[in-house]
């Protein structure tokens, strides 16, 4: 045989074997868990290309906002169809350039109004400088704005967060906290009283203190340790309140999320009273009502009390960045030692410069006084509405809302698909009530122009 013949043979018949090997090895790879296959599939992207970019910067109609949302985003909210682009003081304008009064105000977090000059001028001058170093450095900022926060608002410190939801859970952390080395509550027993309707966030420390099954039904089992009394009811809250293991009562002066329900007058004095007897921390959330929403700096300022924890958030940053705190005292505050509570993000630099402009647009312009006055011109030309479908008229300064007697024509949602159509944006909430509260900035005249809007927009069902 030539030797090149050999050496075909003697290759072909080495490759054979290989064949086999190689085929058991696919067939092995092809039988290996589904989760590795999608480990490997979902970590490649396709490469990005200039095509794709010039599509990205490309107008879309409301539509395909609302498509694109649809596609790519989770299904965890309802929004009102309307696709928002800008927004300036009391006005947002949507894709197609038709501009609305903003009734919503971000759930109370444009206080100030949209953008604000002020604060986005804070913003971009810090966010060109210095805008995060953690905790583990010290900053120059940080001091200016616990001296100034606290300060304004009388008490000794203050605990920088991000969120309104991290600022009730760092609240219930220090009461807890609080409970076990100053109280003497047993370790692990510490209880916090909570009011039927409340809502401070979805985590699931916050829904495990609803009442609401929109919030909790599904993501069992929830946290121990937390009691609930009917909000109003300071019978129920005396009863609950004998027991000396708990720590703390957290209540909004306003419930916001539950429909803008106003307790009754002395509700929050006799708070205050029950907690000072039997030695609990009073909690206020005020991280919607405070700010000025309703008419005053803080919501329990309408009683003149004190609580011993104030939680803010919202409008702390003029609704420009995520901002939050807690306040309280010495005694509360010091219980908590290095380590145990923080944020990467909590305190940063450009979070401080924006709260601090934030606040000091609401005390320079007087929004509180503003909110006082157009609050009360809005519910009188609120109560003007015909009591057959808005039965129900009810608020504080400009944290307002009104309920609607649902029938087969309208119902709040419709009423606010067909304000939207007027010019006038607001969103309902439990159904059959619909929240009024626009930034703090609005004037008398704008005020009788929304109250127009709102009147012919009910009175044309």
């Amino acid at each position: 045989m030539p030797c090149c013949t050999r050496l075909v043979a003697l290759f072909t018949s080495d490759i054979k074997p290989m064949r086999g090997m190689i085929s058991k090895l696919h067939c092995r790879l092809r039988s290996a868990t589904p989760a590795l296959r999608r480990a490997v599939h979902s970590g490649t992207r396709p490469a990005s290309t200039a095509a794709s970019k010039l599509k990205a910067d490309l107008p879309l109609t409301a539509e395909e906002v609302y498509a694109r949302e649809e596609r790519y985003g989770a299904h965890n909210y309802h929004p009102l169809p309307v696709a928002l682009e800008k927004g300036e003081g009391l006005y947002v304008w949507d894709v197609d350039g038709n501009r609305y009064f903003d009734f919503l105000s971000a759930y109370s977090a444009v206080n100030q109004g949209h953008c604000h000059p002020k604060i986005i001028a804070a913003l971009n001058a810090q966010a060109s400088k210095l805008t995060l170093t953690s905790r583990a450095f010290y900053n120059d900022v940080l001091g200016a704005y616990e001296e100034y926060i606290t300060s304004l608002f009388g008490y000794n410190k203050v605990l920088p967060m991000n969120t309104g939801v991290e600022g009730g859970e760092t609240a219930c952390k220090l009461a807890r906290k609080w409970a076990y080395t100053v109280k003497g509550v047993p370790k692990n027993q510490a209880k916090i009283i909570f009011a039927n309707g409340n809502f401070w966030g979805r985590t699931m420390a916050a829904i495990s203190s609803s009442t609401d099954p929109s919030s909790y039904e599904g993501f069992g089992p929830y946290m121990p340790g937390f009691g609930l009394v009917p909000y109003n009811d300071i019978a129920a809250l005396e009863n609950a309140l004998q027991d000396p293991d708990v720590a703390a009562f957290m209540v909004e002066p306003i419930q916001g999320e539950a429909g803008v329900v106003v307790p009754d007058p002395g509700y929050l004095t006799a708070v205050r009273q029950l907690c000072t007897k039997n030695n609990v921390l009073f909690i206020a959330d005020e991280v919607q009502t405070g700010l000025c929403r309703t008419g005053r700096r803080l919501a329990v300022d309408h009683e003149g009390v004190r609580p011993d924890m104030v939680i803010l958030g919202k409008a702390l940053s003029g609704g420009v960045y995520p901002v939050s705190a807690v306040l309280c005292d010495d005694e509360v505050m010091l219980t908590i030692k290095p380590g145990e509570h923080g944020s990467t993000y909590g305190g940063n630099p450009l979070a401080c410069r924006v709260a601090m402009a934030s606040l000091e647009v609401l005390e320079e312009e007087k929004l509180a006084e503003n909110a006082e006055k157009m609050g009360q011109l809005l519910r009188a030309e609120l109560l003007k509405l015909p009591k057959d479908i808005v039965p129900i008229v009810r608020g504080k300064g400009l944290l307002n809302a009104i309920v609607i007697k649902e029938t087969k024509d309208y119902d709040a949602w419709r009423v606010c698909m067909r304000l939207r159509d007027n010019g006038l944006l607001a969103k309902p909430t439990h159904g059959d009530i619909i929240r009024l509260a626009p930034p703090l900035i609005i004037k008398d005249h704008e005020v009788r122009e929304c109250a127009d809007i709102i009147q012919r927009t009910i009175m044309s069902f």
